[in-house]
């Protein structure tokens, strides 16, 4: 059965991207991580918010551009999206429903990792249940305003239980599974 996970690099101070969706800060940050790559060793399908997928790049203009994790991976999408494209890319599907997207995911996943990419479809895919596990990567860098790793208006408690704590040359890494 499949595990949703939501894996993203953050600034130490709790930013996933920039002010307007700026990823450009990230790019001096990437760079060989055995975490990553066993991550994406494990990840079956890719569940991405809409805003996510048409955003920015860190990766722009490279040939990685435009490749889930600079062309590291591989496989079926799932956009949440009201907003399809006319002529979406090979292995991508849009989807309009959150449950739906939840369930294609799943299956294409199979017993893999669904890996969510963006801050509204990780908050949604929590609210709703099926969020499993949560991999930080914090850079050595604070951003100062931007995207936040998980912000709920009003506030909320969600119960975290470490799974693992890493190091690697660009970042550190915090590894959690979601306490139901």
């Amino acid at each position: 059965m499949a595990r949703f996970l939501y894996s993203v690099t953050m600034s130490l101070d709790g930013f996933i991207a920039g002010p307007g969706g700026d990823m450009s800060w990230l790019t001096p940050y990437i760079g060989p991580d055995p975490t990553v790559g066993e991550v994406i060793g494990r990840i079956g399908a890719l569940l991405v918010g809409g805003r996510t997928f048409r955003g920015d790049d860190p990766h722009r203009g490279t040939e990685q551009e435009g490749k889930p994790f600079g062309g590291g991976w591989s496989g079926p999408q799932f956009v949440l999206s009201h907003r399809p494209p006319e002529n979406p890319a090979p292995g991508v599907t849009f989807v309009d429903d959150l449950d739906r997207a939840v369930a294609l995911a799943a299956a294409a996943a199979g017993d893999r990792y669904v890996n969510i990419l963006g801050a509204t479809t990780a908050r949604a895919c929590l609210r709703a249940g099926v969020l499993d596990e949560i991999l930080t990567f914090i850079a050595p860098v604070l951003l100062g305003d931007g995207v936040r790793l998980f912000d709920e208006p009003g506030g909320t408690n969600v119960a975290l239980e470490r799974i693992s704590v890493g190091h690697a040359p660009m970042a550190s890494n915090l590894w959690f599974r979601v306490v139901r």
